[in-house]
């Protein structure tokens, strides 16, 4: 082992309900130096972090801290022997304060007597938060914040630890450009400070610009690490997807039909007067900055949350839509941004999230569900996404986020929907899994359906869109064809 390598992994292995997730993985960190850890869902890298953590225990191998073997019982201990991890999924404390979440546990720094010192711990956050260059209202309720802030507010609690280690999942996924340039530079000043940082993502154009190593891993299994300076894009898919891609997005034949969805003047919080129109077999892109209020206009369309004014027309007649409910009654399906709290049911099975939106078809006269027939529709769908579960009854959560999504998307399609809103459906997947996305989008655009593809990725609105919307400040501020849209062009108008 080197001198400066902090963290080892030798022969890790780890199965659940006779599915190998971890099959004999290595990972060697050193000190000082951004490591990307990159596969596609279902890889183990999850898997792999929350053993390291204590979170999960491992079935056979070893794990060295310093040089030394270790086994951790639970996250604290993880923490408290100079390890930290901020999770995709954000694990913040809604009721409290930013404060109270980045301190939670540690409140003994700020005892004045018996008393906790609010003042003292609000001065601490604060001055955490402006060397990091944060600009978060410390006494803030984290339900107050934006996915994004809140991710940011993980970021600081993980800091403020002053870990040697500190384990990034994802940590990008909600970030616009100008959150993740300051993520950035905080990761560059901990790199220069001798912290070990492991960076877990999909997207590898980042992790080409800021990580200096890049271990893959594929189906349970480590394929190797490269120097980031002597491997690029091509050489990296080919390792995780074990092939190489030649197409991501797909070349899309549909045939523009008759309005599906007419916007006029809709207004509510976040958006002002936004007016568009949604063809069948069309894929409207919409783009703009994290908080240009892309997300609340689908919301409002949807019926989550209250519009204030404006109309909405299906097929050229006017509809009233106060819930998903009615929304779902219309011929209408969405896929939310936020997979945690608003997609899928955390104690349900797989089984049980995607049947829900079709559980009438599926129940008889006198209540009781048809189970073969239950069955036989998810499993269905489930092969058609490629839904990576050993069956069907396992808890959703035992999947890869990936698999999550690809699980809430099937929910939607098995109703057959006539407009189908997506607002970041690929976040958090893996290349491979992508394009399996993309596929399945141009074709149902091929049959007829009408899509709105809500999307932070460009590249994904300018390969997957027929037309281009672009929000600024909950303003739609521009429209054109794909054929005009540039990087360049939606960016400055992103920007304005």
């Amino acid at each position: 082992m080197q001198d400066n390598t902090i963290l080892e992994v030798k022969d890790l292995s780890k199965s659940f309900l006779g599915v190998m997730a971890l099959n004999k993985v290595s990972l060697s960190v050193r000190r000082g130096e951004v490591h990307a850890v990159i596969g596609e869902n279902g890889a183990g890298k999850s898997t792999m972090m929350n053993i390291i953590m204590g979170d999960l225990k491992r079935d056979h191998g070893e794990i060295l801290l310093k040089g030394q073997p270790t086994d951790f019982k639970s996250p604290a201990d993880a923490i408290a022997s100079g390890i930290s991890m901020i999770h995709q999924e954000i694990s913040l404390v809604p009721t409290l304060s930013v404060a109270e979440n980045i301190w939670l546990h540690r409140e003994e720094q700020f005892m004045n007597g018996p008393f906790i010192s609010g003042k003292k711990r609000l001065e601490a956050t604060r001055e955490l938060l402006d060397r990091m260059g944060i600009n978060i209202n410390a006494g803030s309720l984290v339900s107050e914040l934006t996915v994004a802030q809140a991710q940011l507010v993980e970021l600081a609690r993980a800091i403020s630890t002053n870990a040697e280690i500190i384990i990034m999942d994802e940590p990008t996924s909600s970030l616009s450009d100008k959150e993740i340039a300051i993520l950035f530079r905080v990761m560059r000043d901990l790199r220069e400070k001798g912290v070990a940082i492991i960076f877990i993502t999909h997207k590898i154009e980042e992790l080409l610009s800021i990580s200096d190593r890049v271990s893959v891993y594929r189906d349970g299994c480590y394929i190797g690490t490269q120097s980031c300076a002597e491997t690029n894009k091509d050489d990296l898919i080919s390792m995780i997807i074990g092939r190489t891609l030649t197409e991501q997005y797909p070349e899309i034949h549909a045939k523009e039909g008759k309005t599906v969805l007419e916007v006029k003047n809709l207004s509510g919080s976040g958006y002002h007067d936004i007016s568009f129109r949604v063809h069948e077999g069309e894929i409207i892109g919409f783009s703009g900055l994290v908080g240009a209020g892309r997300s609340e206009v689908m919301r409002g369309i949807f019926g989550i949350d209250k519009r204030a004014s404006g109309e909405i027309l299906l097929d050229g007649q006017k509809v009233e839509i106060h819930s998903p409910g009615d929304a779902v009654g219309l011929g209408m399906a969405m896929v939310t941004e936020d997979r945690r709290d608003m997609g899928i049911i955390r104690t349900g099975s797989v089984r049980e999230n995607m049947s829900i939106s079709m559980l009438q078809e599926f129940t008889g006269s006198f209540g009781i569900v048809n189970v073969r027939k239950e069955a036989e529709a998810v499993n269905g769908m489930m092969k058609e996404l490629s839904v990576k579960a050993a069956n069907m009854n396992m808890l959703i959560t035992s999947l890869s986020g990936g698999n999550q999504q690809k699980a809430i998307l099937g929910r939607w399609l098995m109703t057959k929907p006539k407009l189908l809103i997506l607002d970041e459906p690929t976040r958090g997947i893996d290349v491979g899994a992508k394009a399996e996305i993309y596929r399945l989008i141009g074709k149902l655009a091929e049959e007829g359906m009408a899509i709105i593809l809500v999307s932070s990725e460009m590249p994904e609105i300018l390969g997957m869109s027929s037309r281009v919307f672009v929000m600024r400040d909950g303003d739609l501020v521009f429209e054109c064809s794909a054929t005009e849209a540039t990087q360049e062009l939606l960016g400055k108008h992103a920007l304005g």
